[in-house]
């Protein structure tokens, strides 16, 4: 092999064949990544800000050097150990196995060959859901300054309005995950503002799960946070549409906060799928020591039971910064008889002995 691939890191080796990736995370968030805190995390520096499911979920978007303008994108996925730190092991069996795939083809590299297929059959690859690449396309578009796809136009038609609510079977994911990314267009904000209100619940769906992953304009949050107290108000809230409500305003700090301190006060809250799209999206919200007491406590009295206590606290815990405030609601000891039922049972699975905050 060439000693211009003897090379330890990922980060070492796309430099050396002439191409420095732009990176986002495809687990919890479908957002970039700074080179730099990558950089930090390959050398354990730094523990993956995004975990999910114990590991780190990541695209690097590359181009091929040769000063050809084609990009193509490598989904890799890393394990983390129980500091959220990469297992260097496993970066080093990938690397291992992506160095023995290219053999002497440096040189080749180098002009923009066989970059591509690289990690074609590395079993630390993956293919991401096709909803999870729509908004991955479009934010990649979006941070890049490149037009938004074909699909863009009609969805832009549809929130605007003009082709009529019920028609959305026929808008395109794709379209409304170029629409969510370029929900900071003032023109794009307000159209998504004034449709929030009258959005049929399949669409308002869709367009949560794409605004979930970057901050949104002030007047589009407000008019998701209002359509969700006014579903909170009524006599049977529909937990889908509270669910959704929750993924979209996430990033909106104040509005999370406040709609989660209603919904948490809600019989509602006792859903699993709302528990977990607290977990899994609005997570920083937990931070607040009132919002952590009030999740926990519903969280333990859910209705599915300690199944559910237990994939929401495994998540929550491995978020870097949740275990110290989690911990603190867990050891008061005027916790609720359920939760200290629900916490004994936690950890008695995690340890096999009694369980112990």
């Amino acid at each position: 092999m060439t000693d211009r691939l003897k090379v330890s890191t990922l980060f070492e080796f796309l430099d050396s064949v002439g191409t420095l990736p732009t990176i986002f995370d495809m687990g919890r968030r479908i957002s970039p990544i700074p080179r730099e805190d990558f950089l930090r995390f390959e050398k354990t520096e730094i523990p993956y800000p995004l975990p999910l499911q114990q590991q780190a979920w990541m695209a690097f978007l590359l181009g091929n050097s040769g000063g050809t303008p084609e990009r193509f994108v490598w989904f890799l996925r890393f394990p983390l150990d129980e500091q959220g730190k990469l297992v260097q092991a496993a970066r080093d069996d990938f690397m291992h196995r992506l160095l023995e795939q290219i053999g002497e083809n440096a040189e080749a590299l180098k002009q923009g060959n066989g970059l591509e297929k690289a990690v074609e059959g590395n079993p630390y690859s993956f293919k991401p859901r096709d909803d999870r690449l729509a908004v991955f396309h479009a934010a990649a578009s979006r941070l890049l300054g490149d037009e938004a796809s074909r699909y863009f136009a009609h969805a832009r038609g549809y929130f605007s309005g003009s082709l009529g609510w019920d028609q959305w079977p026929f808008v395109g994911y794709q379209g409304i995950a170029d629409m969510a990314a370029r929900a900071e267009v003032p023109s794009n904000a307000a159209a998504l503002a004034a449709a929030v209100p009258v959005l049929p619940l399949r669409p308002l769906e869709a367009l949560c799960h794409c605004l979930e992953n970057a901050p949104t304009p002030v007047e589009l949050s407000r008019a998701l946070f209002d359509r969700g107290i006014d579903e909170l108000n009524t006599d049977q809230p529909d937990t889908r549409l509270i669910t959704a409500v929750i993924r979209g305003i996430s990033l909106s700090e104040g509005l999370s906060s406040e709609f989660l301190g209603r919904v948490l006060a809600a019989p509602c809250s006792r859903d699993p799928g709302v528990l977990s799209a607290i977990a899994a999206k609005s997570w920083e919200s937990l931070t607040d020591p009132y919002l952590a007491e009030s999740y926990l406590r519903q969280l333990a009295d859910n209705s599915d039971g300690q199944e559910v206590f237990n994939a929401c606290m495994t998540d929550l815990l491995f978020l870097p910064g949740m275990r110290a405030p989690l911990m603190k609601v867990l050891r008061d000891p005027d916790r609720t008889p359920p939760l200290s039922r629900a916490m004994g049972a936690f950890f008695r699975r995690l340890t096999g002995k009694p369980g112990q905050a």
